[in-house]
């Protein structure tokens, strides 16, 4: 799923975080837990080899049908096949679920032959029918289309003509179709959830799935467990076990590597530049520094709006007009947010899709651009009517001082650190900025009570999701619902390019359209994506003797779109290499996936948004 990772119409009081730091637990390295009373480095030979993972990220829900955080979608990669995969190497599409796929000449209908060599982890064959089940649901269940919707927007008809064989009948091209990141699940369980809002498939275990691993045990704000599947397919993983363990405090989790407490520091989403600092040189531990599929931006309140035409929210009226919203972006340095927050680790923001998806990837022109410019901003504000009072406050048309209140996340130091940079670059130009910064960031941000947001979202390879959740179909139906819209963004020229690069076969003209998309989201200023972040994470060689990156070249490993990273690892006492690993690897050190999560409570009151630890 894109990365991100993607939510939909849920009632609002069950939406889902994406990015915010969950209210969660404080965990220190090596603290015990019901699953480990007495944490250790490793299991006995006869336990099991066991992968650990830290995490600075909760679990927004383990249903595939609601889950939009990074990490819940990373974790359902693992635990359900799709259709089709990306290939670590270069990321084209590859069999998964389906061995081949064909398209009838107008391109409306398209066949998937399913392998008859995947099964349940109960035991029973994975079917056709399974995928024509999980479509119907999510095409007929507004609660089952809430994190993955716009995949089957444009689907007419999905039947299974026999247990290898789908077909999908759509209403008008589709050019999505050998990336449908949507999870398939098994019909025999699921047909019996009553309400996909609510259910998030973290009562009973194991959960039956057929991905290279299986979910056995899950605790809130403490842990995800998950046992190889030595029926997968593809071959069993060489770890007996993966564990995700949260930590709170990234610090904490850096500590525990060191200790060898856990073998993977996944940071929030990445390392800080000081953590990865001090671990570079160090004993039996390696960084990783590739570029990500990240982008890190500054969202404005564009106006709460529902497709009922209803608004709601108290954005500040004056981010309505698009001068007052070119001139905050152009009083954003973002070379010195690159040197001197990123410390390099980074590189400078401009369009929507991060540089690694070179297709995609746009920049604006020398005369579009909005360069760092504090004079030309405060040209503009005095343009729009904002101007400066006696105390050189810029006033609002109600004649009080403008002050911004800006959504920060608690649990990531980059959003504390912009704030600050922020207050100062803005405060020059005379408008105030409160840092709003929460474990939760979900509240104010669905009921549209904020006036900027640091926001962000990792991009799959294709772009078809992140592009989606900027149109006005995306809005809430009505303010009481939530719908599958970032940022309540709604515009009607970019809504008709979003619908032509979905039927767009040709690669090349569907990027056109795509960058078309992307200079359009630029101009009107709603969105300042300031930085594509490197992946940093760091790991145990002692632990870990090998594991896959993605791209191969240069990549990251935590939050891949897919499952390669944790399939291919291989122990650092196995004595051999791994049939199942890919050709490209990097020597790593990684022992268990244990993943205390922190959860906003329970599941039923959290909500969904795409923020800095976003979807996939």
């Amino acid at each position: 799923m894109g990365t991100n990772d993607q939510t939909r119409s849920l009632p609002r009081g069950l939406r889902l975080v994406a990015v915010a730091g969950a209210a969660a637990l404080t965990l220190t390295a090596g603290l015990a837990t019901p699953l480990d009373p007495a944490p250790q480095q490793a299991r006995a030979a006869d336990d099991g080899k066991v992968l650990t993972v830290a995490v600075a990220q909760s679990v927004d829900s383990l249903s595939p049908f609601l889950a939009v955080r990074l990490l819940s979608t990373s974790i359902h990669r693992l635990m359900y096949e799709y259709l089709t995969s990306y290939d670590p190497k270069d990321n084209h599409a590859i069999p998964g679920l389906a061995t081949k796929w064909e398209s009838s000449p107008d391109k409306l209908t398209w066949t998937y032959t399913i392998r008859s060599n995947s099964k349940w982890s109960d035991g029973k064959q994975a079917t056709a029918e399974d995928a024509a089940w999980t479509f119907n649901k999510m095409m007929t269940d507004d609660g089952a289309a809430t994190a993955n919707g716009s995949y089957v927007g444009n689907f007419k008809k999905v039947t299974a003509p026999s247990p290898t064989k789908l077909v999908v009948e759509l209403k008008k091209p589709q050019a999505t179709m050998t990336s449908l990141d949507v999870p398939i699940v098994p019909k025999h369980v699921w047909e019996k959830v009553s309400d996909f809002s609510e259910f998030n498939n973290d009562k009973s275990f194991p959960v039956v799935g057929n991905g290279p691993f299986t979910l056995t045990g899950y605790k809130a704000d403490s842990y995800v467990r998950l046992k190889a599947n030595k029926g997968f397919w593809r071959g069993t993983p060489k770890f007996d076990e993966l564990v995700f363990r949260y930590y709170k405090d990234q610090d904490a989790a850096v500590s525990a590597l060191r200790k060898g407490e856990v073998s993977f520091v996944a940071g929030s989403p990445s390392l800080t530049p000081a953590q990865a600092a001090s671990l570079e040189g160090a004993d039996n531990i390696q960084v990783n520094d590739a570029p990500g599929r990240r982008f890190y931006a500054l969202a404005t309140n564009p106006g709460a709006r529902a497709k009922n035409g209803k608004k709601f929210g108290d954005g500040h009226p004056s981010l309505l007009d698009q001068r007052v919203r070119n001139a905050l972006f152009m009083a954003v340095d973002r070379e010195a947010i690159i040197e001197k927050v990123f410390q390099g680790h980074a590189v400078e923001g401009e369009g929507y899709i991060p540089p690694r998806f070179s297709q995609y990837y746009w920049k604006p022109s020398a005369s579009q651009k909005l360069t760092y410019d504090p004079a030309e901003a405060a040209r503009l504000l005095d343009q729009a009517g904002y101007k400066k009072n006696g105390d050189g406050k810029r006033v609002g048309k109600d004649g009080k001082p403008i002050s911004y209140r800006v959504l920060c996340h608690a649990t990531d130091p980059n959003d504390k650190a912009v704030g600050k940079y922020l207050q100062e670059w803005w405060g020059e130009l005379g408008i105030g900025v409160q840092l709003n910064c929460l474990d939760n960031v979900t509240d104010p941000w669905l009921a549209g009570k904020y006036d900027l947001a640091f926001d962000g979202w990792s991009v799959n390879p294709d772009p078809d999701f992140v592009m989606s959740i900027h149109t006005c179909g995306a809005l809430p139906a009505t303010p009481e619902d939530t719908g599958a819209t970032d940022n309540f963004i709604c515009d009607k020229k970019y809504d008709e390019l979003y619908a032509r690069q979905l039927a767009e076969y040709d690669p090349a003209k569907r990027a056109d359209i795509v960058q078309q998309m992307e200079s359009r989201l630029y101009d009107l200023g709603y969105m300042n994506v300031m930085a594509y972040p490197n992946a940093v994470e760091a790991y145990r060689t002692d632990q870990i003797k090998s594991i896959t990156t993605m791209p191969a070249k240069a990549g990251n490993i935590y939050g891949q779109d897919g499952y390669w990273s944790w399939w291919s690892a291989v122990p650092a006492d196995s004595g051999g290499s791994s049939e199942n690993a890919s050709s490209t690897v990097v020597v790593v050190g990684v022992v268990a996936v244990v993943v205390l999560l922190a959860g906003l409570g329970g599941f039923a009151v959290m909500r969904r948004r795409a923020t800095a630890e976003d979807r996939e």
